[in-house]
């Protein structure tokens, strides 16, 4: 369903992520302000967990284990460790989770770049997103992926294609694809998935996310080729992925990006 057109994702919000952006390029040692407390990542943890059980979302095994387990779990689980299975918990390095920020698990992922000990070819997420949250503009080089609304409240997805310098094209029409149905739209459209309902993403295609104000927390599908978080995504503006964090409590979960090696 398109409801808005011709409009910056998030205006202030942009300008903001901008801003921070150009800051945080001239000014290295800037990025040590911007971190996530351990404490918020256990809520948003916890907060994840229990939207999962509300809409019926069983998670697998590895999601539950403790950091304490995980010093001593072995080989067995390094596809786990090598493809980022389980949590991430992002504000994309801008410090202001609540406003910025996404909460995710990747449930099964291959890994090119060790294709013939990890082979799938495919991958699938669930991204959690409160009202009020806001997941940056981005596209990505490699993978096309479908995102469907497992439910909660309805998301809102941008969409803009990309010029051949890889920077946002606003004037050309964008061709959308939708559970089976392929229609044209202009430029900054914004898409309301309701749950149930699904949109493909291309390559190259440049989307964010936000919740529907007044309609709640949403919870997303993504399924996917091999999901590569580390080189597979360019925002514009520039973010980080992965946040730098302070440990202000204990981890509740570790994020898909701190496993020990296998004991």
């Amino acid at each position: 369903m398109r409801v808005k057109n011709k409009s910056e994702p998030n205006d202030k919000m942009v300008l903001l992520i901008r801003l921070f952006s150009d800051i945080i390029s001239e000014k290295d040692d800037l990025r040590s302000w911007l971190y996530m407390k351990r404490s918020e990542i256990n809520a948003a943890l916890r907060e994840m967990e229990a939207m999962c059980r509300k809409e019926h979302c069983y998670l697998p095994p590895f999601c539950s284990f403790t950091p304490n387990q995980w010093e001593n779990i072995g080989c067995e689980y390094d596809e786990v460790r090598d493809c980022m299975l389980g949590w991430d918990i992002t504000d994309y390095g801008l410090g202001d989770f609540n406003k910025v920020g996404m909460s995710l698990i990747t449930i099964r992922n291959g890994n090119r770049s060790m294709p013939d000990k990890y082979p799938k070819v495919y991958a699938e997420k669930l991204l959690y997103l409160k009202e009020g949250q806001y997941s940056p503009n981005h596209f990505h080089w490699n993978k096309t992926e479908d995102i469907i609304n497992r439910g909660g409240g309805n998301v809102l997805i941008r969409v803009f294609n990309s010029l051949p310098d890889e920077s946002i094209d606003h004037e050309k029409d964008v061709t959308v694809h939708m559970d089976g149905r392929t229609f044209t739209v202009p430029a900054g459209t914004q898409l309301k998935l309701t749950p149930g309902e699904s949109i493909h993403i291309q390559q190259f295609l440049y989307h964010d996310f936000e919740v529907e104000p007044g309609t709640g927390a949403v919870l997303l599908g993504e399924v996917s080729q091999c999901n590569d978080d580390n080189t597979d995504n360019r925002f514009e503006p520039p973010v980080g992925r992965f946040p730098a964090i302070v440990e202000d409590e204990p981890p509740y979960r570790l994020l898909c990006n701190e496993y020990p090696k296998a004991s």
